[in-house]
Formats: structure tokens, sequence, C-alpha cells
């Protein structure tokens, strides 16, 4: 794990000492043991984590500047793509948003097992999240499934005037994002891009679509789920 890291990383121009490597080798290692109960992920083994879900979320880092940044992991579930790129970045201050108790009762205690310091974890849906958290980050990030209409809704309110939102998405990014326009507009969001990327050590396209958030967003949003859900923007 730790050498295809290594290269991977180096692919990506992110720095990859000992103490890094070490931090994820323990971070799969207590997913792992932790997923025999929770089923947490369904990608198992060292090179398939390792590239599948280490050096995926850490392409992110190859695309925009999360040094010193205030970001939120928005539908964190395992800590997708936060903690790893908080293990690769160390100077990003990071808040994991998941909904469910038992998956940030895990976060919680990967964040323990992994000694890593200035990580938040909030247990709510995106839609129902504590007042102050509003309108209070850099850069939002989701690895969610849902179409990106649905995501901005739920992500854009984080976003600071000037922030970002980045949705990790795959070769449909393009597509999902003309379907998104008009909920970009209508949530503050301003200039958008898809910003393709490839995982090191594979094959896989993916990309990234990158929101910048230019205004407030209306107070209304984001909306009760099932009124997200009947009628995304």
């Amino acid at each position: 794990m730790e050498e295809i890291l290594r290269r991977g990383l180096a692919e990506l121009g992110i720095g990859a000492d000992e103490g890094r490597l070490s931090s994820f080798r323990r971070y799969y290692e207590y997913l792992m043991e932790r997923n025999s109960v929770m089923n947490l992920t369904a990608i198992e083994g060292e090179e398939e984590a390792a590239r599948l879900h280490f050096l995926d979320c850490c392409a992110l880092l190859a695309l925009c500047d999360f040094r010193g940044k205030r970001v939120i992991d928005v539908g964190a579930g395992a800590g997708f793509p936060g903690l790893p790129l908080r293990i690769a970045e160390p100077g990003i201050s990071l808040t994991l948003l998941d909904s469910l108790g038992k998956r940030v009762d895990f976060l919680r205690a990967a964040c323990a097992e992994l000694g890593l310091e200035g990580v938040e974890t909030v247990c709510a849906r995106a839609e129902e999240a504590p007042a102050e958290l509003r309108e209070s980050f850099d850069i939002a990030v989701s690895r969610a499934v849902a179409r990106l209409n649905v995501l901005c809704e739920l992500c854009l309110p984080f976003v600071r005037p000037g922030g970002l939102f980045i949705a990790m998405k795959g070769p449909e990014g393009g597509a999902e994002l003309e379907e998104a326009r008009r909920a970009i507009a209508e949530l503050g969001g301003g200039e958008a891009e898809v910003r393709p990327y490839g995982v090191p050590g594979t094959e896989l396209r993916h990309a990234a679509v990158i929101i910048k958030k230019t205004a407030t967003t209306p107070e209304k949003y984001p909306r009760r789920w099932a009124k997200i859900s009947k009628k995304p923007l």
C-alpha cells in the first residue's frame, strides 16, 4: 500500500512523507476492522483501497488549493473524501457531516485513532444542519451519489461567497453540470467547470465539478428533503 500511495501521490504532485503514509495505513486497517460489522465500504484489499479511495480523493488536491482552508465533507460516509484530504494536507480545518449516528461514531473514532486534530464531526442531514455552519466554509466537497442539482442545494448553502463547492463525479459530470445550471444560479453559484482527472495506477477517468460561490444563498434553501427529492431545482 505504501509504495502505491508514494508513487500515486508523487504523480499528483503531492508530498508523501512517512508520517502521512503511516496514517493512511492506520486508516485502512481501522476501516477494514470496522467494515466487518458496519458495512462502510464495498472496496476491500490494500491495492484497491489505496487507489480507489485514497488516491481518488487526494486527486482533488491537484485541482484546487486546500491549504489553510475550512472544508466541509457533506455526506462523509466512511470519511471520503474528507479524511484522505486531511491526511495529505494537514493544514485543512475539516468538518465531517453525515446523517447516520453510527457512521459519525466511526468517523470520530477514526480521527482519534489517527491522532487528527482540527476535525469536527456533525451528525445531521445536510438540509437540517446547525445554522452556525451556514456559509462558513471555504470549500464544500461531496462524493455522494445524488445528482448534481440535488447536491448543489445540499452543499452550496455551506459555502461562503467566494468559496467553492467540489462534487466528485464520473465521466458524466458534464451532462450533470448542464442539468444543474438553474440550481447553481438560484443558490448563489457562479462560474462552474468540469475538471477531468485520472486515478494514478488505474485507467479510470473521473471528474470534479467545481462551482464558485458568488452570492449569498437565499434563506429558503435548502428546502426539506421531501421537497428537494420531489421537485429538484
